[in-house]
């Protein structure tokens, strides 16, 4: 089974709906499960140095006590998924162009479920710089890519139409936000949805005959 997720390295509700589409994957084990990660840009306009979060806030809510709220919320839905937001660490928002060629880079050797986890966590638990190439470059050290070729691929152009030909695509298809899973380009599911929304879809897939069983040899 194919499931593509569509998602956002600085959207909280895509961090909580990994985690929860983990969840789900557990509670059918005997599922063969390959994970894509596609490209979807909440802010393709923030220029590639990123803006101060403050600013980013003035822009978009200008009532603080509102945004405060909705942190919270965050937070605690976040912990029930063995998240720990910290939003006070988080100091520039970034544009995750270079991001999304990271993952594609990272899925040429199996490691974007890796490299997923590790910069969501980055951003949301460490409040670093994930639209900074340097960090960036650190973050595929870590998970076991070389630095070196890293660093010459993220200072380059590849992947950067094919992150935005993605994009593009994803919206004219309907998408209108993330999460948003697609499974077997068959069925869709949108938002953090809990573990249980997961398990109509996975059964569906089975029961249609498909060959999404794990091998048992």
């Amino acid at each position: 089974m194919l499931i593509e997720v569509f998602a956002d390295f600085s959207c909280p509700w895509c961090f909580i709906g990994r985690r929860r589409l983990a969840r789900a994957r557990e509670l059918r084990p005997q599922l063969s499960i390959q994970t894509a990660w596609q490209p979807f840009q909440l802010n393709p306009e923030i220029p590639s140095e990123g803006i101060d979060r403050r600013q980013s806030s003035q822009g978009k809510i200008t009532d603080f006590d509102r945004l405060s709220a909705m942190e919270r919320v965050l937070e605690e839905s976040g912990s029930k998924d063995g998240i720990r937001f910290k939003f006070d660490r988080i100091n520039r928002i970034p544009n995750t162009m270079a991001a999304h060629r990271l993952m594609r880079f990272a899925a040429r050797s199996q490691r974007d479920d890796q490299m997923a986890d590790r910069l969501f966590s980055g951003f949301f638990e460490l409040g670093e710089d994930i639209g900074d190439i340097a960090v960036l470059i650190r973050i595929a050290a870590e998970i076991g890519l070389n630095p070196t070729i890293v660093q010459e691929f993220l200072l380059g152009r590849d992947e950067t139409e094919a992150v935005a030909s993605i994009d593009a695509l994803g919206r004219q298809s309907g998408i209108a936000g993330v999460p948003f899973f697609v499974f077997d380009r068959r069925y869709s599911l949108a938002g953090a949805q809990e573990p249980a929304s997961f398990l109509p879809l996975f059964d569906a897939l089975i029961a249609n005959g498909d060959d999404v069983m794990a091998s048992r040899a």
